[in-house]
């Protein structure tokens, strides 16, 4: 069983620009979610996964991920994946021995930021730099799942 520990932030400004490692574009859509768990398909790169998480709210989730064929995961997302995608820019900050992934989001959700900070166990502390702003774990608008179905460009 793979369990997801998981904290999202809004950004207090761009400072973190200054520190980011690497970036990787992606593409990502769903193909079914509900009350109980969602099913995306995502493409970084040159490789693809298939990815089922539960659709808890809070910092911990089940989450199971599996590489497929770039192929295939084009023809999904393509095909059978509900519009609009998700599209964004990864970026990857190293701070305190913990990785910052902030999505920089396009398409449908373009202006959107979020840091993400995944966590080995619940407990575990970790330095919220300055360029962090408000934690929004707990607000489901902010989760991919829900930005495919409720836009951010629509929030306004």
């Amino acid at each position: 069983m793979a369990i997801e520990i998981e904290h999202k932030f809004l950004l207090a400004n761009e400072k973190w620009r200054d520190y980011i490692d690497h970036s990787a574009k992606m593409r990502q859509g769903y193909l079914t979610s509900n009350s109980n768990s969602s099913v995306r398909v995502r493409i970084s790169g040159e490789k693809a996964w298939l990815n089922i998480k539960s659709a808890t709210a809070g910092n911990q989730r089940y989450e199971y991920e599996y590489e497929i064929p770039v192929h295939d995961a084009d023809e999904i997302i393509g095909n059978l994946c509900r519009k609009p995608l998700i599209e964004k820019t990864r970026h990857y900050v190293y701070q305190e021995n913990h990785t910052w992934e902030i999505d920089e989001f396009s398409g449908e959700n373009k202006g959107l930021i979020v840091a993400e900070i995944e966590l080995s166990k619940q407990n575990e502390v970790f330095t919220i730099p300055n360029w962090i702003g408000k934690e929004v774990t707990d607000d489901l608008r902010y989760y991919n799942n829900k930005l495919s179905q409720h836009p951010y460009n629509i929030w306004k």
